[in-house]
C-alpha cells in the first residue's frame, strides 16, 4: 500500500488498540511511522476530551439516577456590559447528547461556537432563552435582572424541569436547584446553555451594530472597550446604553 493509502485508513480508525493501527506498525518506512505516531496522539487527545466530557456529565447523571430526568442547566452573558440585555439560556440534555467539544463557552473559539450553536439546537431535549433588556437592568440592578431572565428562560422549556444546575445566581424558584461557581466547566448541561447564551447574544449585538454603527458592538458586543468609548464621546448614548453603568453617565 501506498504511504497515502495507509493514511486513509489510519483515519478510519478509533482506537489505539485497533488492529488496523497495529498492523501497520511492522511497516519500516519513516512515513507510515510518522503517520502511527501522529495517528496515536490524536487518539489520546480524543480519548481524553471523551473523558472530560462525561465527567462533566456526573451532575446531570447523579439527578437521573435519582429518577430526576429533566434536568436544566442555566446561564447568563452580559451581565458586564455597558450596552445590550443580559441574555440567559435554559438547556435539558439527556443521555443521548454527545458533543464532546461542548464546555464553557469563553474557552472556545468563535468559530466554534458559532458551530456549535446549532448543533446544541438541535440534539438538546429543549432549550429556553430568557433577556433582560438594559431598561429593565437600570431599573432593578444586573443582579436582579440577570434572576429575572434565568426564571425567563425556565419559562420557556418547552418542558417543565425537575432540577436547575446553575452557575453561580441564586435563582428565586420553587424549583429543586444546584447553585455552583464554574458550573459551565463542570455541568454538560450548564456548558451548553453558556453556548447558547453568548450566541444569542452576539447574534443580537451583531444586528444592533447595524442600527447603531460607531460604536464597534459587533466586536465588542456592548463592553466597554476603546472603540466603544470613543463611540460614546463622539456620538452620545444609544437606546441600549445601560445608564446606570458607569460611565455612561458622563455622556448622556
Amino acid at each position: 500500500m501506498t504511504i497515502k493509502e495507509i493514511k486513509e485508513q489510519l483515519m478510519k480508525v478509533t482506537q489505539i488498540s485497533d488492529p488496523i493501527l497495529t498492523s501497520f506498525e511492522s511497516d519500516e518506512r519513516v512515513g507510515v511511522q510518522r503517520l502511527i505516531v501522529q495517528r496515536k496522539k490524536q487518539l489520546q487527545a480524543l480519548q481524553k476530551q471523551e473523558l472530560a466530557f462525561q465527567n462533566r456529565f456526573n451532575l446531570e447523571r447523579q439527578a437521573w439516577n435519582q429518577g430526576k430526568h429533566l434536568v436544566a442547566g442555566i446561564d447568563e452573558v452580559g451581565r458586564g456590559c455597558l450596552a445590550g440585555p443580559v441574555v440567559t439560556a435554559a438547556v435539558i440534555l439527556d443521555e443521548s447528547f454527545h458533543l464532546v467539544e461542548v464546555n464553557d463557552s469563553k474557552q472556545l473559539t468563535a468559530k466554534v461556537r458559532e458551530r456549535l450553536y446549532p448543533q446544541i439546537l438541535e440534539q438538546a431535549v429543549s432549550v429556553g432563552i430568557g433577556i433582560s433588556s438594559n431598561r429593565r437592568i437600570d431599573e432593578i440592578g444586573i443582579l436582579n435582572a440577570t434572576k429575572e431572565a434565568m426564571n425567563k428562560a425556565v419559562s420557556n422549556l418547552a418542558l417543565t424541569p425537575e432540577l436547575l444546575l446553575i452557575d453561580a445566581v441564586q435563582v428565586p424558584t420553587n424549583i429543586p436547584k444546584q447553585v455552583m461557581f464554574k458550573g459551565d466547566a463542570l455541568s454538560n448541561s450548564i456548558a451548553a446553555a453558556s453556548i447558547v447564551a453568548k450566541e444569542y447574544r452576539d447574534h443580537l449585538m451583531s444586528d444592533y451594530d447595524r442600527v447603531y454603527p460607531g460604536y464597534g458592538f459587533k466586536h465588542n458586543v456592548g463592553y466597554g472597550t476603546q472603540n466603544h468609548l470613543e463611540g460614546l464621546q463622539k456620538l452620545g448614548v444609544t437606546e441600549i446604553h445601560r445608564q446606570t453603568f458607569e460611565p455612561i453617565p458622563k455622556f448622556i
